[in-house]
């Protein structure tokens, strides 16, 4: 069976394997360091806007300008504008590793905007009764906030990370490896489109995974809610 599935794609099943392992290592620290990044970005654009608990022109108007001007970059573009950047941090501008830079400043802001969202389709009349019970800002967060905003904060992240997963394959281009750099080197550049149409498989059941995993988290959290 392997060496059938290594004549369809015309080379070895090793460079596939070690590729969907690069694949899912960028995916899987980038997601936890942006989401980290993005959910504490969230936190302080939901508390500084216009009626926010602490409302604060000056820190939200700098937060979202940074956020919205890094969302409108194109990730191609994104990663060759921060790679001084990224040679200063890692050392490299090429790599698995270096992939990680771009893909966190790509991802965070992006993760950012879902989970305030998030945080803002909570009931104001939630953070009202809290405030009546003498709650202070932080328990309202914590206690009342969060648990309301936890669904949909785990869709959004749901949302972030399958986006993530297509930014991981646009990486290939800088030599960050991954699945996205096996269909570049080895596929679209040598013509086999065995090993393309294969790539692309590989990626539309990682969304499904992800997706899967996703919407049951949160409908176990609706349900226990």
């Amino acid at each position: 069976m392997a060496q059938q599935l290594e004549a369809f794609l015309g080379i070895p099943l090793e460079k596939v394997i070690k590729s969907a392992g690069e694949t899912l290592y960028m995916v899987g620290w980038s997601l936890i360091i942006g989401a980290v990044i993005g959910f504490v970005l969230a936190v302080f654009l939901w508390m500084t806007r216009k009626d926010g608990l602490k409302r604060n022109d000056i820190l939200y108007t700098i937060l979202n300008a940074i956020i919205n001007i890094i969302r409108s970059t194109p990730f191609i573009i994104l990663m060759v504008c921060v790679m001084p950047f990224t040679k200063a941090i890692v050392g490299t501008r090429i790599g698995t590793k270096a992939a990680l830079v771009p893909l966190v400043i790509y991802i965070a802001p992006y993760f950012s905007r879902l989970i305030e969202n998030a945080l803002l389709g909570v009931d104001e009349g939630i953070i009202e009764a809290a405030k009546s019970m003498g709650a202070t800002t932080f328990q309202i967060v914590i206690k009342f906030v969060f648990p309301e905003a936890f669904a949909s904060m785990i869709l959004g992240i749901t949302t972030g990370t399958i986006g993530l997963i297509g930014a991981t394959a646009m990486a290939g281009y800088i030599g960050g490896g991954g699945v996205g750099n096996l269909a570049l080197t080895y596929g679209y550049q040598t013509f086999n489109t065995n090993l393309m149409v294969f790539t692309v498989v590989i990626l539309i059941v990682l969304v499904w995974i992800v997706q899967a995993i996703g919407n049951g988290l949160a409908r176990k959290r609706r349900v226990h809610s």
